[in-house]
């Protein structure tokens, strides 16, 4: 089976990015950058604040902008933000449902070969 094939349907430019490295900030700065995307994200700016928030590392302000996404209907924007959390008891629901989907299309395409 060909599974690139099979993903290719898939395909989303705005994919995962996964970076493990944050600026170094004193904690006054975090305190203050996270203050701020606390404002932005209570004025309706959820973007601004995710941006905040991601460059912080403040777990509970990435949490809140994936619920957000996720009540918009935006599961996997709202699982990248679980992830980047890291929030594992709102990700892990999500991530069992995808390797469900998965799965599902894998054996559906199985079927068809």
């Amino acid at each position: 089976m060909d599974y690139r094939k099979l993903f290719e349907r898939f395909e989303d430019p705005r994919g995962f990015i996964k970076t493990t490295v944050r600026p170094s900030m004193d904690g006054t700065t975090k305190a203050a950058l996270n203050r701020k995307g606390n404002t932005l994200f209570n004025a309706g700016n959820v973007e601004g604040a995710k941006r905040i928030f991601l460059t912080t590392g403040y777990s509970d302000g990435l949490s809140r902008v994936g619920d957000y996404y996720k009540s918009q209907g935006r599961p996997l924007d709202a699982l990248r933000m679980y992830w980047a959390a890291p929030n594992h008891p709102k990700a892990d629901p999500m991530i069992q449902q995808l390797s469900e989907i998965i799965r599902h299309f894998i054996y559906e395409e199985d079927i068809h070969e």
